[in-house]
């Protein structure tokens, strides 16, 4: 019955990201320009406005806001963006694990070939070939939590610039492919059960128009969350696997 009582709510969501999708594209949906080191990637603005826009649809999970996290092809944080009322409407341990899946995202896909994070759960535990990867490349803890809190989220975020490291091998990450299908950064989100953090994130991708995805090892040839087989991660919440499986039948295909 809860869930019942929610629909009114999603429904009043899901018209005000129609909204800001449409206010996005029509601004042009323009990347950073210039030579910087963010060029080509999302604003602050933009992040916010397509993580907001994707959180407000239906991923399962248990319907909380979230965090994201952009960074460049060397692993710079580039945006850090929050979809609640203030930082701490949505875990406050998940902007650094955001930030962590965009890295890792980045840290182990190609031009040829995209792993998002839910690709690499299986690989990783003990007896995996990849056993071991989550220990590797630590986060700079100094970056993570250095600078003001108050302005954690704010296109002022104190890891804007650094290099975050860390890697993660659950959902909520996803390589940026522009329309060259080159490889330019990774965005990560985190703040839900990992299977809604691999939706959000993936509707995000779609709304900034990089998900020009080459190849990968998930379904359908590309970096998409299986829930079986050597590239794949387990359902998040007990009970309700036939709702994370529908979710991830109705996301958006990669151009």
């Amino acid at each position: 019955m809860k869930r019942l009582s929610q629909a009114p709510a999603r429904h009043a969501r899901a018209i005000a990201a129609c909204a800001a999708i449409a206010a996005l594209v029509s601004a042009g949906a323009a990347m950073a320009d210039g030579p910087g080191p963010c060029a080509g990637l999302p604003t602050h603005a933009q992040l916010k406005t397509a993580l907001t826009a994707a959180r407000s649809m239906s991923n399962g999970g248990f319907n909380l806001d979230m965090w994201g996290t952009v960074v460049n092809r060397d692993g710079l944080v580039c945006a850090v963006a929050f979809t609640g009322t203030n930082r701490g409407s949505q875990w406050p341990g998940s902007r650094v694990i955001s930030a962590q899946k965009a890295n890792t995202a980045n840290a182990f896909s190609l031009n040829g070939l995209a792993l998002s994070t839910a690709n690499l759960y299986t690989a990783v535990q003990p007896g995996g070939s990849l056993f071991g990867l989550q220990e590797s490349n630590p986060v700079d803890t100094q970056v993570a939590y250095q600078g003001p809190p108050a302005a954690w989220g704010t296109q002022s975020d104190p890891m804007v610039g650094s290099r975050i490291g860390g890697v993660n091998v659950f959902g909520g990450g996803l390589a940026l492919y522009n329309a060259s299908r080159q490889v330019i950064g990774a965005v990560g989100v985190s703040g839900d059960s990992s299977c809604a953090d691999h939706a959000i994130s993936w509707r995000t991708r779609n709304t900034l128009v990089l998900d020009y995805v080459p190849g990968g090892v998930g379904p359908g040839g590309v970096d998409q969350i299986s829930f079986s087989g050597p590239w794949s991660q387990p359902h998040c919440v007990p009970g309700g696997a036939a709702t994370e499986d529908f979710v991830v039948s109705t996301l958006p295909a990669t151009r």
